[in-house]
């Protein structure tokens, strides 16, 4: 699931904002609290359900679904939440016990195979290949080189500093910086792109934001009661 959902994703930048994907991306907190009722039988207050309805609002304002320009690459960052939420919920129902390394390997293996057999069918059927996911190869200078081993050295320090935060730091708190991430995405779409959402978009990306954010919230202050519940007893 979680190698589809980055193929997902990657198709869509070419085709969508910066700032859109990363918002539609981020109602994930959303797409975990409805899937964690339906199948593990939590429980959804009144914050869980006002941020669902948030960010539902959000979505279609991001979208515009009735909009002459609407592109269903707008909907692949939203798929790409879905799966990203049910492999949480698989992961938390099925893998609690398991080696984090062994399935931190499991996903790199699924996404070098699908790379591998995506490639070679290509090769072997692809005879006009075009756009970002079909197209040819291209060959790589060193300028290119130079751009990814900065990016990983880049993933590899936010990847590290993500985990001692989320370790040390309060979740809601730590979640709230977390959606910079949408920030900064419109801000490079704007600086590198010239990528400007509309009005209706903007506002469906602060209405997303606001409600991942207070679904974390509302989670945190939910477990906190029932741990209180617990002691009382």
């Amino acid at each position: 699931m979680l190698t589809f959902m980055w193929v997902a994703y990657y198709i869509a930048l070419p085709h969508v904002d910066l700032a859109i994907a990363a918002a539609a991306y981020y109602t994930l907190p959303l797409f975990i609290t409805l899937f964690a009722a339906y199948f593990l039988g939590d429980t959804i207050g009144r914050t869980g359900w006002a941020a669902v309805v948030m960010g539902f609002v959000g979505v279609l304002l991001i979208l515009q679904p009735e909009a002459e320009q609407f592109s269903w690459f707008s909907a692949l960052p939203l798929l790409s939440a879905v799966l990203y939420a049910l492999a949480m919920i698989l992961t938390r129902s099925r893998c609690r016990n398991e080696n984090v390394f062994v399935l931190s390997a499991w996903l790199n293996i699924s996404m070098l195979s699908v790379g591998v057999v995506a490639s070679l069918a290509l090769v072997l059927f692809g005879s006009e290949r075009r756009g970002f996911l079909l197209g040819p190869w291209s060959t790589m200078g060193s300028n290119e080189w130079g751009v990814i081993g900065l990016l990983s050295i880049a993933i590899i320090i936010g990847s590290v500093g993500a985990a001692i935060a989320y370790q040390r730091g309060r979740s809601s708190t730590v979640a709230a910086f977390d959606y910079a991430y949408v920030a900064f995405a419109a801000i490079w779409g704007f600086l590198l792109f010239q990528e400007a959402p509309n009005l209706k978009a903007t506002i469906g990306v602060v209405l997303v934001v606001c409600a991942g954010i207070l679904a974390v919230r509302g989670k945190e202050a939910s477990g906190a009661s029932e741990q209180g519940s617990a002691v009382d007893v």
